[in-house]
């Protein structure tokens, strides 16, 4: 090896030892060379990826941004010869409407009755199934057997089987209860907007619970078992301990949840058809583009509805993001 490196510096060629250490061995590729493997490298990679992020660009991105157009359009379909650019004209329609803005309050208070009573509900079966009995396996099995139900079943299920004042099993548990006598109320009549919460409510109490469950379970057990040593109580372990650790859990469940009760249509068309004071945005963009055919002002609506989604969905993916922080 001394040999030729003698004879290769007598002819002065640099070239060979340009990259190479004392032991033979490469430093760095010739120059050019790294920065067109790594961009093939890549390319090879993302090559495979490149269908599937067209395919959802086609399914996704432009009919939004055809909703877009269309929201600024001035397009109602009993009206064929009044078509053309309305600006935002659509947007300031619909915020200004009184149907609107009783959807937006009917959307609000839906979200928040379904999301915190879900997430109290899911709570607390959470701590249940996090101790140890026999069958826990299959009593959790159980419990997510609400949220696997096509949402229209659920909605369906709770309108004829449970809620009819004729042949309902509340109505028949009155009369088993408390005789023939026993009053008959028309659960969906009497409280609408109850009636479609707490459908949700028993369809999405068993997500809040798994997440929730899911937390419970990566507790450090033996920081829990050295203060039940040292004396706490159950309560102050809860408190003090697994409050705080299920803290960003509880966030990402509330911010999801958020995110389908906000955009849930089926309870609402299946039990109460929009009516008695339940229509939320959803519905009331079934309702104007599908009864009403004002296009643009449908479209105008799940515009905003969508960004209002984004801001929701934006905040969810950060409490993710911390969460997978904390946990590495």
């Amino acid at each position: 090896m001394s040999d030729v490196s003698t004879n290769a510096l007598a002819r002065g060629d640099e070239d060979d030892f340009e990259h190479r250490d004392p032991d033979n061995h490469d430093l760095e590729p010739a120059p050019g060379g790294k920065t067109a493997l790594a961009r093939t490298g890549a390319w090879a990679r993302r090559a495979p990826l490149l269908p599937a992020l067209i395919f959802m660009i086609i399914a996704t991105q432009l009919p939004f941004v055809a909703t877009i157009v269309i929201s600024m359009m001035r397009w109602n379909a009993y009206y064929p010869d009044d078509v053309g650019f309305a600006g935002f004209d659509n947007f300031v329609t619909v915020f200004t409407n009184v149907n609107t803005r009783k959807a937006i309050w009917v959307t609000i208070l839906l979200t928040l009755i379904v999301v915190i009573i879900s997430l109290l509900l899911g709570l607390g079966i959470a701590l249940l199934l996090d101790r140890k009995f026999k069958g826990r396996g299959i009593v959790r099995t159980l419990m997510i057997t609400p949220f696997l139900i096509v949402p229209v079943a659920a909605a369906l299920l709770w309108k004829h089987a449970l809620f009819n004042p004729e042949y309902g099993l509340f109505n028949g548990f009155l009369k088993m209860v408390l005789g023939d006598d026993a009053p008959q109320p028309d659960w969906i009549t009497n409280n609408p907007l109850l009636a479609v919460a707490v459908s949700l409510i028993w369809q999405w109490t068993p997500f809040m619970m798994l997440i929730l469950l899911a937390g419970l379970q990566s507790r450090p057990m033996d920081v829990v078992e050295a203060a039940r040593i040292d004396g706490a109580s159950n309560w102050q372990i809860f408190k003090h301990m697994t409050l705080p650790h299920l803290r960003p859990y509880i966030e990402l469940s509330t911010l999801l949840g958020a995110i389908y009760i906000v955009q849930n249509f089926d309870a609402v068309f299946t039990i109460t058809s929009g009516g008695l004071g339940t229509a939320n945005l959803p519905y009331l963009i079934y309702q104007t583009f599908y009864q009403a055919h004002d296009y643009g002002q449908a479209s105008a609506a799940g515009v905003i509805v969508v960004l209002g989604t984004i801001i929701i969905a934006t905040a969810a993916l950060r409490t993710v993001l911390s969460l997978f922080k904390e946990e590495n």
